[in-house]
């Protein structure tokens, strides 16, 4: 009989032992259940690094916006200017490749410019099939005044430069002078030695075409 006794004590203490066991995980398993709950991870970083990580790219988009919207505008104004300075280059080189006449109209009321093909012998009537390009000149670039190289300059009765190119080069030099959005002149220079369209900075000064008297040559 002892040894039965003490089997019964020996399971006793084994079913004991078993309980505490089991309680124990069951702590263990709760208290993972609370740290996860009271720091919750998002895609392998802490609710505070994912808030810090946040803040410090707001920070580099303000620093860098400031920077980029200066490009912008810079950018606004030189293509601007281009897509006028190639429609004034495409007029030349069509001209030069064929018989036809070519015009390019600058509006400055309108702030607007148009390129067209002569079509016409009435030059002041123009076609609606004439019409190659039409365009304006946009808030950050406009157009302030044209000199021609007879030294005719557009005025508040004459808001209308119109410069045409044919098989020989353009009829008429000048320059187109153009503010952007900081109000600093360039110029577009139209010289009827060449058929070549430049843009320059600041308000350049037109060199007038010699007389024949004063040509050397």
């Amino acid at each position: 009989m002892p040894t039965l006794e003490a089997q019964i004590r020996v399971n006793a203490y084994m079913r004991k032992c078993g309980h505490a066991k089991m309680r124990s995980c069951t702590n263990v398993s709760t208290r993972s259940h609370i740290r996860a709950f009271v720091h919750p991870r998002i895609g392998g970083f802490t609710l505070t690094e994912l808030i810090v990580v946040i803040l410090v790219l707001s920070l580099f988009v303000l620093l860098t916006m400031p920077n980029l919207f200066g490009l912008l505008r810079k950018s606004t104004f030189k293509v601007q200017a281009q897509e006028f300075v190639s429609t004034m280059q495409m007029a030349a080189t069509a001209a030069a490749e064929s018989d036809r006449r070519y015009e390019v109209i600058i509006d400055l009321t309108e702030q607007s410019y148009t390129l067209r093909q002569i079509t016409s012998p009435d030059l002041s009537q123009v076609l609606e099939e004439e019409i190659i390009v039409t365009n304006d000149f946009g808030n950050n670039c406009q157009v302030i005044y044209v000199l021609f190289d007879d030294l005719m300059e557009t005025d508040e009765d004459h808001q209308i430069a119109k410069f045409r190119a044919g098989h020989a080069g353009w009829q008429y030099g000048g320059k187109i002078v153009l503010l952007d959005e900081q109000e600093q002149p360039y110029s577009v220079v139209v010289s009827r030695m060449n058929r070549v369209v430049a843009l320059k900075r600041g308000d350049v000064e037109l060199l007038m075409p010699k007389a024949k008297d004063e040509v050397l040559f």
